[in-house]
């Protein structure tokens, strides 16, 4: 008796893309880039990219994505966009407002 070899092709890992957009260097705006950061090594290790835009040096930026209020994160992608206003403490409020569980 033979005995086969069945190999399994595992889906690449989605790469999220997040924008993390702030206003200067302020406590408020690294507190939310740690809290965030701190999230996406424990929920999204090694599938995450952070791209931080300081809307006093690229204000242009904050229209693209509907930027209303600081600090504010937006999922790019997996896709639908979601975004997320505060400091990012909450980890149950980001798994809801980041929709974790559903895209994994």
């Amino acid at each position: 008796m033979k005995t086969k070899t069945i190999k399994i092709k595992r889906r690449p890992a989605k790469l999220w893309q997040l924008r993390l957009y702030v206003m200067d260097s302020t406590f408020k705006s690294e507190t939310a880039f740690t809290n965030l950061k701190k999230f996406c090594e424990t929920h999204l290790k090694g599938r995450y990219r952070i791209t931080v835009i300081d809307l006093l040096k690229q204000p242009h930026l904050a229209k693209g994505d509907q930027i209303l209020a600081v600090p504010t994160v937006v999922r790019r992608l997996p896709e639908p966009m979601r975004m997320i206003i505060g400091n990012l403490s909450d980890t149950a409020r980001l798994l809801v407002g980041l929709d974790l569980r559903a895209a994994e």
